[in-house]
């Protein structure tokens, strides 16, 4: 079940991607361009129908099909990759709106779109896992992908703005070397399999309930969700084959500060274009973690 899990890892990095590219075209038209909306619509379909076309072809080809059917995975990896489906949907319907807005489509109908299309394509990747005999139709991660997509749209909706952002980080952890076959056996592999190692935040700014607070406007609280010693998806227990080392899984809540990228005030397109990926990546701060029953503090996270 761990390669059904790396799918997910590999949307972030193209998210990361994306992000870069359309930070660097990116001007909204003033009004409805034929043109534009044409072209945003032809890349989404596309972009769609390749990349699922991909990984029907090559992925799933590797393993017995079967009749659609479902499975519970929630209680798997405690809930990590639950956390990067609402990740990946949520910075999907962010993409996919940029690029209804470049075309001119207004706030309210390009992010409705943008959603929808970010929900509708990870809906159609979860019926692939519903026809493979390895995996199943997991309900869970089509309510994750509800919730991605859904904060996105109701902030567009009701605040007209982002609030809430989710952000991604990594930091290496001891733990691949007993199970490379599952989390990597090197840094390529540990950054997509190592939940160890990944971390999923919720970055806000005090800001917005304090009207009239001079807190500064880029400096953000982060709220991160991870987890240590977790070796087995559907086990909080592992014992190295020489019964040397015993691992007892545990959650991890982290506080921090986080930098909002777009509320700097830069002029230069380049330098935002470099800056761009931290809003999706959470930049190393200062922390305090509690993991298990313990609280602790980190100097850099």
């Amino acid at each position: 079940m761990k390669e059904k899990s790396l799918k997910i890892k590999l949307l972030i990095f193209l998210i990361i991607k994306v992000n870069i590219t359309l930070s660097q075209f990116y001007v909204k038209a003033d009004s409805l361009n034929k043109n534009r909306f044409i072209a945003s619509s032809v890349l989404a379909s596309s972009s769609w129908t390749s990349s699922y076309l991909v990984l029907s072809k090559v992925w799933y080809n590797e393993y017995e099909k079967t009749k659609l059917h479902s499975f519970n995975d929630y209680n798997n990896w405690m809930q990590m990759d639950k956390a990067g489906h609402i990740y990946s949907t949520y910075h999907f319907s962010q993409q996919v709106t940029k690029a209804y807005r470049w075309a001119g489509v207004n706030n309210k109908n390009s992010a409705i779109i943008g959603s929808s299309v970010a929900w509708g394509y990870l809906f159609s990747i979860e019926l692939l896992d519903g026809t493979s005999k390895n995996w199943g139709f997991s309900w869970s991660d089509l309510a994750a992908n509800t919730i991605g997509s859904a904060i996105y749209l109701s902030q567009e909706l009701g605040l007209e703005k982002q609030v809430f952002k989710f952000k991604f980080s990594y930091h290496p952890s001891d733990y691949a070397q007993y199970r490379p076959e599952v989390l990597g056996t090197n840094f390529k592999e540990k950054i997509l399999k190592d939940y160890n190692a990944q971390t999923y935040w919720l970055s806000l700014s005090p800001v917005f309930f304090l009207k009239e607070s001079k807190f500064p406007k880029y400096i953000n609280l982060a709220l991160g969700y991870s987890v240590d010693q977790k070796l087995i998806g559907d086990k909080d227990f592992f014992e190295s084959f020489d019964g040397k080392n015993k691992f007892y899984a545990k959650r991890e809540f982290i506080l921090s500060l986080d930098i909002d990228v777009k509320a700097l005030n830069i002029k230069k397109q380049w330098l935002k274009s470099l800056l761009s990926p931290f809003n999706s990546v959470k930049i190393p701060f200062p922390a305090l973690l509690w993991r298990g029953n313990v609280l602790y503090g980190k100097i850099l996270y």
